[in-house]
């Protein structure tokens, strides 16, 4: 028997006025309505008769359940706003599947936002910062980017003005947007450096004009960071060969990266900041390191990076599978390259660097075994050398990628 459909609603903070007819006629004839108990308390108790059942918390977990629990019956989910947007709906389409969902949307918050400031919704990044880690606002970071942040609750605002102080971009002006097409919609407005206001209402939106400080960092998108970006004790990729290591190892959305020998950790920053969906796995076997990997990544905008402490390769047991592997660091420890390639699925990728003869002759062998590319990769920078100028050449790097037949 199919199971019978489980119909979404959106909600604004407008209530039962601002609902279309047809969601308004869904939660008339919903036997159960599952929502928050701020969704719930915006239905009039003489228009839903149906039984109202707040979710627990945590939420994910105990959808199967209570869905569960009431199978044959007509059963309503109140979300806010799209529930397809940084909403329940996508919860519900990954556990119960998108073909048994009927979803009926409200305008976003996002949506709304634009509407009252005059921004086009698709030229305007939107930030989640619910549940999510506030430095994850420092990827989206960019000199006269527009950003929209959905707030984790009232003290949101003084949060995200505090970041963008210690990030360098303290004179960007921001707007919230409390309470967006409600009877209590307000909005109030400053800058990230002179930030006035106290706690407002929990159910915010925060618009963000991002203008960075004379003398502030300037994080690009493309690979290559300035090597003062990350701190680190002399164990870093640096800068032109970080960016062709980069190149070769080709990120796309939703890859998931082995960094081996993490050192500083830029390798798996770089990955991840190429795209919002990209993963990493940084292993380091000393602690210090791992901690530092740990502290870049949160600086650099990508808390998400997981560190694992330990030397390969028996740390690398247990992983998920990579898409990509990069081994900076203990070519040369037995069983290390070995294990990295049989951890690599078809199509995979692995990068290898290497500055010591030892581990040189190793990607050698490699090499004549399963082809691939082995390059050599000389830098020179130009310093002082007396009163005239004259090149200084850094160690040279010899790197093989390949890519698993």
């Amino acid at each position: 028997m199919t199971p019978a459909p489980v119909t979404v609603v959106g909600i604004g903070a407008d209530g039962w006025p601002g609902l279309a007819p047809a969601s308004r006629e869904a939660l008339r004839h919903a036997e159960v309505i599952i929502g928050g108990p701020r969704q719930l308390g915006l239905l009039p108790p003489g228009e839903c008769p149906g039984e109202r059942v707040a979710w627990p918390s945590p939420l994910r977990p105990a959808v199967p359940g209570l869905l569960a629990a009431h199978e044959g019956r007509r059963v309503c989910v109140l979300a806010s706003g799209d529930p397809m947007f940084f909403g329940i709906g996508r919860t519900l389409a990954e556990i119960v599947g998108a073909e048994r969902l009927d979803v009926l949307p409200h305008p976003s918050s996002a949506s709304y936002a634009c509407a009252r400031l005059g921004w086009p919704l698709h030229d305007t990044e939107v930030v989640s910062l619910v549940g999510r880690p506030l430095a994850a606002l420092t990827a989206a970071l960019h000199d006269g980017r527009r950003l929209l942040l959905l707030s984790a609750g009232a003290e949101t605002p003084a949060e995200v003005a505090a970041l963008l102080r210690e990030r360098g971009y303290g004179p960007s002006p921001l707007t919230v947007l409390e309470q967006l097409g409600g009877d209590r919609e307000r909005r109030v407005e400053g800058t990230a450096d002179d930030w006035p206001h106290p706690a407002g209402d929990p159910l915010n939106v925060i618009a963000v004009t991002c203008r960075r400080a004379p003398g502030a960092v300037r994080l690009p998108l493309t690979p290559g960071l300035p090597d003062d970006a990350f701190d680190h004790d002399g164990q870093l990729t640096k800068r032109h060969v970080r960016a062709v290591t980069l190149a070769a190892l080709a990120p796309s959305p939703g890859e998931l990266l082995w960094d081996v020998g993490g050192g500083s950790g830029s390798i798996g920053i770089e990955w991840m900041r190429a795209h919002s969906s990209c993963r990493a796995v940084s292993v380091e076997r000393d602690p210090v390191r791992a901690a530092r990997v740990a502290r870049n990544a949160e600086a650099l905008g990508v808390p998400g990076l997981r560190v694992v402490t330990g030397a390969a390769p028996g740390a690398l047991a247990g992983l998920p599978t990579p898409d990509a592997i990069f081994i900076g660091g203990g070519l040369t420890a037995p069983g290390t390259l070995e294990a990295c390639w049989e951890a690599l699925p078809r199509g995979g990728r692995l990068v290898a660097n290497t500055v010591t003869l030892e581990s040189e002759a190793l990607l050698g062998e490699w090499y004549r075994a399963h082809g691939g590319e082995l390059v050599r990769l000389a830098v020179s920078r130009a310093t002082p050398v007396g009163g005239f100028t004259g090149w200084r050449s850094a160690m040279p790097v010899t790197q093989w990628a390949v890519v698993r037949p």
